[in-house]
């Protein structure tokens, strides 16, 4: 069977596949079962905490809401963020992490890159045709879905693109405390197709940080869940020169020991992992030795310890 025909068999299984979920509403099922909030009950927060609490710059490095199709303007009982939460949890700064491409049977220890769940997900929830088969439309599409949402609120949300910005969101914030930034990551340079030309479309679409890898190797580099774990390729080297040339901060979430190796080696700017945990918390495959931990914050950068089960 020819490529083509696979593709055009694939089309039609996605399409059949679509029209049974959108109509029997599968995929907002899901988002339900998969994205939910544990339930605890509502504790009285003392008068000096909450007058703390409001006064600080509160930064959250990852979230991915874009995935599902789901009003953020509005609150919802499951996922991650909506404007609401972030209003009543004094967020500043909410990063938005794109993810291009997910395994099916996704795990902690060794996946393939073969496969694409999201693709079934994509179409399922009718978004545009363009990223049925592209991962480089699917990121640049979020940012769309982003910036739509910034458009509806523009008092009160902006996207963050440069150090003036983040200055502009603390001076507004002074202004009208609930005003929130949005910084655009990509989870995994695989949304690149192999080209780095396209590195200049995802940075005039508003992304600012570059995860360089997500749940399996790529071409740049190994993942801490991918099958060869390896460190950075020629094209890695290549992609993290021109990312910096643009401004652009690499964060090494989701990266292999070896990548992170070769890039704290190779690197001239402050590098970030944006959500992850530490082996001296949780020996796990997600999580940072305390030489990288070291290294890290000796580059300049930062560190985001995230709150779940793998991490903590």
């Amino acid at each position: 069977m020819t490529k083509l025909a696979k593709r055009i068999l694939t089309t039609l299984a996605f399409l059949i596949g679509a029209r049974l979920l959108l109509t029997y509403g599968v995929a907002p099922l899901l988002d339900r079962l998969l994205n939910r909030v544990q339930r605890q009950e509502k504790r009285k927060v003392r008068e000096e905490t909450a007058v703390f609490h409001n006064q600080l710059f509160i930064a959250d490095l990852h979230s991915d809401p874009f995935l599902w199709k789901r009003n953020l303007r509005k609150r919802h009982r499951y996922g991650h963020i909506d404007l609401p939460r972030l209003i009543e949890g004094n967020v500043a700064l909410q990063t938005v992490g794109v993810a291009a491409k997910i395994p099916w049977g996704l795990n902690f220890e060794s996946n393939p890159g073969r496969s694409d769940m999201l693709a079934a997900l994509v179409v399922a929830q009718g978004k545009p045709l363009r990223t049925w088969h592209s991962q480089y439309q699917r990121a640049l599409y979020h940012a769309e879905q982003l910036q739509t949402l910034i458009a509806q609120e523009p008092d009160i949300l902006m996207l963050i693109r440069s150090r003036e910005d983040l200055d502009a969101l603390v001076a507004r914030r002074q202004k009208r405390p609930i005003t929130t930034g949005f910084l655009l990551g990509l989870e995994g340079v695989h949304a690149l197709e192999g080209k780095l030309a396209n590195l200049d479309g995802l940075y005039a679409a508003g992304f600012r940080l570059l995860g360089l890898t997500h749940f399996f190797d790529n071409e740049a580099g190994g993942s801490a869940h991918g099958r060869d774990k390896g460190g950075l390729t020629s094209f890695g080297r290549d992609l993290i020169q021109a990312a910096e040339a643009k401004g652009l901060t690499i964060d090494l979430a989701h990266a292999s020991e070896k990548l992170i190796d070769d890039v704290i080696a190779v690197s001239t700017r402050p590098l970030i992992v944006s959500h992850t945990g530490v082996h001296g918390t949780f020996d796990s495959p997600r999580n940072l030795s305390d030489r990288h931990v070291k290294l890290i914050a000796e580059s300049g950068g930062l560190i985001g310890i995230a709150l779940f089960e793998m991490a903590v």
